[in-house]
């Protein structure tokens, strides 16, 4: 791996699948590897409220974000960037792409509705849990963000093993 330029992944799936949880194991492997890496959970980068409910907004938001930490990133010795955030379309994953300006591999993470209802059990009560859980189940009858990965994973054993198959996939092994 050395001599390589920056390069990203992105863990995308539907609320509950996973995505937060592999990149931060990822990012564990890379750190216990010594390498030069950045964990980003693209949702932080875009939660604010300007008083209206518009997605594409927020996406422009994360994105403007996102080219300055990146920016910043790259000026320290950063290599290698874990993102998770669920992409709905072509179009969305087109201008992140633009906005990274390095190589992308995007890798969706399956599970099924049962598992991510049995994961999100404990915290069900809010209401904002409930509105994820439907909106996951939307997601997975329509099948919003399939067809936009490089890599499709199971995220259906233990974390460690997803990491690792899909740093194996990508060649940060």
């Amino acid at each position: 791996m050395a001599g390589r330029g920056p390069e990203a992944v992105l863990i995308t799936g539907v609320f509950g699948s996973g995505k937060s949880s592999v990149a931060e194991e990822i990012a564990d492997k890379l750190e216990e590897r010594r390498l030069p890496y950045a964990a980003l959970d693209l949702d932080w980068l875009a939660w604010a409220s300007a008083g209206k409910d518009d997605e594409d907004a927020e996406h422009r938001m994360m994105l403007t974000n996102l080219i300055a930490v990146v920016r910043n990133y790259l000026t320290v010795g950063v290599r290698f960037f874990v993102l998770a955030r669920a992409i709905r379309d072509h179009s969305k994953l087109h201008s992140l792409r633009a906005a990274l300006s390095m190589p992308l591999t995007v890798v969706r993470l399956t599970v099924s509705l049962q598992e991510i209802e049995r994961r999100l059990r404990s915290h069900i009560t809010t209401a904002r849990k409930r509105d994820d859980l439907r909106e996951a189940a939307t997601w997975i009858e329509a099948s919003t963000g399939a067809g936009i990965e490089d890599l499709t994973v199971p995220n259906d054993r233990p974390i460690n093993e997803v990491a690792a198959d899909i740093m194996n996939q990508v060649g940060w092994s």
